[in-house]
């Protein structure tokens, strides 16, 4: 059920799934989107604090020539044993949950009426990310693993034995999809994953408080 007084909405997804195409439609009905891979991006940025971290956590091995994040280097280890992705996830989480919700509150003072923080581990990283930025419903878009496993190859150019060690290193879909407040089923074409998101556009911005009566 969605929340009556939905303001701030976390959409995650998989890997493959389709979740930046969700997160982009969203924007062009008019919702403030905050995306927590940008915001990663940034903090990793040469020089910062939270580079330094990583790199004294795993080895100079995960930083190129110039000092910036190699982050091929860092997935080869991350995405081959559970410890070491959890290590990284201690690291990052909590600042990267940190700046979710400092945007989401500056976006909502600005007058935002529906904002949506892209979250790529919202449910893996719950302690660090979601309970910081208050959201008041969840949103998955799901595709079915093949999907997931096509389409990380096309996009990524790595092979179907590595998209597939990457998708299996997330939470499973069918997990995500429970618990999640409301599902995009991404594996269709994409006018009907269009339909899906107006669906729940609508019903966000007619519920009290998120724009609505």
């Amino acid at each position: 059920m969605l929340a009556a007084m939905a303001k701030i909405i976390g959409l995650t997804g998989g890997i493959g799934s389709g979740k930046s195409s969700v997160a982009a439609l969203l924007a062009q009905l008019g919702a403030t989107v905050i995306d927590a891979d940008a915001i990663v991006h940034e903090l990793q940025a040469p020089g910062a604090p939270l580079l330094r971290e990583i790199a004294e956590a795993f080895g100079p091995s995960v930083l190129d020539a110039s000092g910036a994040l190699d982050r091929e280097a860092l997935a080869a280890i991350v995405f081959r044993a559970a410890d070491q992705r959890s290590r990284l996830n201690a690291i990052v989480h909590p600042r990267v949950g940190a700046e979710l919700a400092r945007r989401a509150a500056k976006a909502l003072e600005a007058g935002a009426d529906l904002v949506v923080l892209d979250v790529p581990l919202l449910f893996e990283g719950r302690g660090g990310t979601a309970a910081r930025t208050g959201m008041d419903t969840t949103l998955v878009v799901y595709a079915a693993e093949p999907i997931q496993i096509e389409r990380t190859v096309a996009r990524d150019g790595c092979t179907r034995d590595e998209a597939v060690r990457r998708i299996r290193a997330q939470l499973p879909m069918e997990e995500k999809k429970r618990l999640a407040d409301y599902v995009i089923d991404n594996s269709g074409t994409r006018e009907e994953t269009e339909a899906q998101v107006r669906v729940f556009f609508d019903a966000i911005m007619s519920a009290p408080g998120a724009g609505g009566p």
